[in-house]
């Protein structure tokens, strides 16, 4: 892809910034590449900051909190505002929106994605000894589906937050090719991969030809035999799980009383999927949409799922709800079952999620997913039967259900599984290598 000149003496580094987590990789003296430490002990970060509400403006820099840190800040109850899911805002009106952070202060969302990145290269510099200027980035196959313009604008956001943030050489690669690079560095012959990137904001899919005798080479474009995506992928799935398994409690597919001679209707759902969709739980609490909730309790036949609603909205439990939902995902990836605690709403208030559950909650957007990945093949014009490794990475493909429907249309493929938060900035970081030649 495209690179932007102005090389300098300094050095260079990769970072896939990622919706749900990110990581940093630096060439190492071996001639491959290593990972920064990003958080003591950790070498990917969860994509979140965290700004108090309590913060005097002479240290607002320094009172905001990154990572594992901003969550477990937000989780503690510190007052204050918690940014996550901020890749999924590129290209999209919000990017140059301002959104309240408490105490009467606002900041805007395309500079809380430029102070992660300055975190991220604050990080790298103090691991790596000297200052980097040169960056390969990370890229979805598409940020917006369906909308070249807005795809690019999305692209060029990224880049402008780069530069703000010091980087003077800008170069991008998509997330799924890195991923496929990170795995040709374990292979001993030529092999034709299919790589499914699912992580939190996109489903991407790339068939490459990888092996020995390509590996190292700046220029792959041959090698790639065909790039698509969907924006589906783990917010989604968390926003289904929320829907399904907890917002019910809370009225969400109700019905209203009954009137003489009419069918029940079902409540209005445009709060729940508020409710249930990260960057938009703020707007449900707006003085004018609590009004109008509180007026609509006569709209529920079982007043205790309106009372919830209202506790929900009155006491700003939405992201609280939303963390739970992905929690209960993860475990049910993990152990094939999730009890959900929503006793801060309600005492002994709970929901129950299993992995079925859970993959009928998702069907629809496996289906697209499924559909994504044949749909790969058909503009590369090769048969499924040709495809000799499906290479899954991104912390989505730890649902089984999701691996499953994928693998089942690739009867004859080798199923390999990269590092889910890793692989693809260890593949960014070796591209960066060929392209950038060895560090100053």
């Amino acid at each position: 892809m495209k690179t932007h000149h102005g090389r300098g003496p300094q050095g260079f580094v990769a970072i896939d910034f990622g919706t749900s987590n990110s990581a940093v990789a630096l060439p190492d003296a071996a001639g491959g590449v290593r990972l920064v430490e990003l958080e003591p002990g950790f070498r990917t970060m969860p994509t979140a900051v965290f700004y108090r509400a309590d913060t005097p403006a002479p240290q607002f820099e320094a009172e905001r909190l990154y990572g594992r840190a901003a969550v477990a800040a937000y989780v503690e109850g510190i007052d204050g505002r918690l940014m996550r899911s901020m890749k999924s805002i590129l290209g999209s009106s919000l990017l140059d929106q301002s959104t309240d952070i408490g105490a009467g202060r606002a900041v805007r969302y395309r500079d809380v994605v430029s102070g992660y990145l300055r975190r991220l290269k604050q990080l790298a510099e103090s691991e790596a000894g000297q200052p980097l200027t040169r960056v390969v980035l990370g890229r979805p196959v598409f940020f917006v589906d369906d909308d070249a313009a807005r795809d690019a604008q999305a692209q060029a956001a990224l880049e402008a937050a780069a530069r703000q943030v010091g980087f003077t050489e800008v170069q991008f690669q998509f997330e799924p090719i890195a991923a496929a690079l990170d795995h040709e560095s374990h292979v001993a012959h030529e092999q034709l991969v299919l790589v499914a990137d699912i992580g939190g904001g996109t489903s991407d899919f790339s068939l490459v030809r990888v092996g020995p005798g390509r590996r190292g080479r700046a220029e792959r474009r041959d090698d790639i035999l065909a790039n698509h995506g969907v924006h589906l992928a783990g917010t989604d799935f968390d926003r289904h799980v929320e829907l399904a398994a907890i917002l019910p409690l809370l009225g969400y597919r109700a019905l209203r009383p009954a009137r003489p001679g009419e069918s029940p209707r079902e409540v209005p759902s445009a709060v729940y999927f508020d409710l249930a969709t990260w960057h938009l739980i703020n707007t449900v609490y707006a003085p004018a949409r609590l009004a109008e909730l509180r007026g609509m309790r006569r709209w529920y036949a079982e007043p205790r799922q309106h009372a919830r609603l209202m506790a929900t909205v009155e006491q700003r439990l939405g992201h609280a709800l939303a963390a739970a939902a992905e929690q209960a995902k993860i475990e049910v990836a993990s152990a094939g079952r999730a009890a959900i605690d929503l006793g801060a709403l309600e005492r002994g208030l709970a929901a129950d999620l299993d992995e079925a559950r859970a993959a009928d909650a998702i069907e629809t957007d496996l289906e697209r997913i499924v559909h994504t990945a044949r749909e790969t093949l058909r503009q590369a014009g090769v048969p499924a039967s040709a495809v000799d490794v499906l290479y899954f990475t991104g912390g989505s493909t730890g649902l089984a259900p999701l691996v499953q429907r994928i693998a089942a249309g690739f009867p004859c493929a080798e199923r390999v599984r990269g590092e889910r938060f890793s692989s693809v900035a260890q593949g960014l970081g070796l591209h960066a290598r060929a392209v950038f030649g060895a560090p100053a």
